[in-house]
């Protein structure tokens, strides 16, 4: 069994799509929060400033997610070395997470967005296929049948 040969450019490539797609939404929000503050609106009599405040903190906390995650795919990337469990999961729940914001951005932003969106997920994935803990776990001659 030849290993894949590009695993840790891919999996560094992954990691730097999720840093900049983490920054991106920290920026994302923290404009919206600036807009809804100096615009004064209000939704149903909702206090402008915590709905700013709510849209800071959510941005916030999907950003440090995303960072966290491009750290794992980093990590396996300098390492050569699959993510332990928890990585694997935090990986996996991105995958998700990127599946479902696909779905909303062909209705809400266009098949553009859609499309970036896409390919993050497909790093996401194709870091966690060639990571595989089964396959380095098991010795050469116990994957390849004779």
């Amino acid at each position: 069994m030849t290993r894949f040969p590009f695993r840790r450019p891919v999996a560094g490539l992954a990691a730097l799509a999720l840093a900049v797609e983490g920054l991106g939404i920290a920026l994302i929000n923290w404009i919206l929060g600036v807009v809804v503050r100096r615009q004064h609106m209000s939704l149903a009599g909702s206090d402008p400033g915590l709905m700013a405040l709510a849209a800071w903190i959510a941005g916030g906390l999907f950003a440090l997610y995303l960072l966290l995650c491009a750290l794992v795919a980093l990590r396996a990337a300098l390492r050569d070395r699959p993510p332990r469990t928890a990585g694997r999961i935090l990986l996996i729940t991105c995958g998700v997470v990127h599946g479902l914001l696909g779905a909303f951005c062909v209705g809400l932003v266009g098949w553009s967005a859609f499309a970036v969106v896409m390919a993050v997920l497909a790093l996401i994935v194709w870091t966690l296929m060639v990571y595989d803990p089964e396959r380095w776990a098991q010795p050469v001659e116990a994957v390849v049948p004779r």
